[in-house]
């Protein structure tokens, strides 16, 4: 991040404890503090999938932000999206591995809400970004080995593309910091104007 945004940045909150974003985060040298949201996500809401992601992205900021309104709030969500339909975090090993045969050779959609939230500023922003990502076909070997060395239940679709399961990624089309979790380049030009503009 350069000098001159960094002097003219509020303090910045990470609406989140997902190590992935923090470490993303930490990648052009923001300076944060992660605050958890108490947010749950219910996937029997009636949305549309870019809509669900961005509605739980801004739920999450805004819990945050009204607790600290002189902070910039920063929070996201991300799905992962087969035939139109969300699929979301397993709930277990078995649960991992039938996510992971259904994705098995196919293309789905990585979509991620972002929201920032400057409450003194009167300043909401929400966007989002998507990312094509088509797997290899996978075998039970794979799935398996996968599943008992990396544990993927903390991960939308149960994998997490910058482990090992790389190998299992024919190509994607799109942001690849997205697949993680969190889109750094769209993300820095919204946080770049917001800062200039204020």
């Amino acid at each position: 991040m350069s000098n001159t945004l960094l002097q003219n940045c509020p303090p910045i909150i990470l609406a989140s404890n997902s190590p992935r974003r923090k470490s993303l985060l930490e990648l052009i040298d923001l300076p944060f503090k992660a605050i958890t949201s108490s947010v749950h996500e219910d996937f029997n809401i009636n949305l549309k999938p870019i809509d669900f992601a961005k509605h739980y992205a801004n739920l999450k900021t805004l819990d945050v932000a009204e607790k600290y309104p002189k902070h910039l709030v920063i929070g996201a969500d991300t799905i992962v999206v087969l035939d139109n339909k969300i699929i979301g975090k397993p709930v277990d090993e078995n649960d991992s591995k039938a996510m992971l045969r259904k994705l098995s050779g196919r293309t789905h959609t990585v979509i991620t809400g972002v929201s920032l939230v400057w409450q003194e500023k009167n300043i909401i922003d929400n966007f989002n970004e998507e990312t094509k990502v088509t797997f290899q076909k996978l075998t039970d070997d794979q799935i398996q080995y996968y599943i008992e060395n990396y544990h993927p239940l903390d991960k939308a679709g149960s994998y997490g593309i910058q482990d090992w399961f790389a190998v299992c990624v024919k190509k994607i089309d799109g942001c690849f910091y997205n697949v993680m979790g969190f889109p750094l380049s769209k993300f820095y030009q919204h946080l770049t104007k917001i800062i200039n503009e204020n």
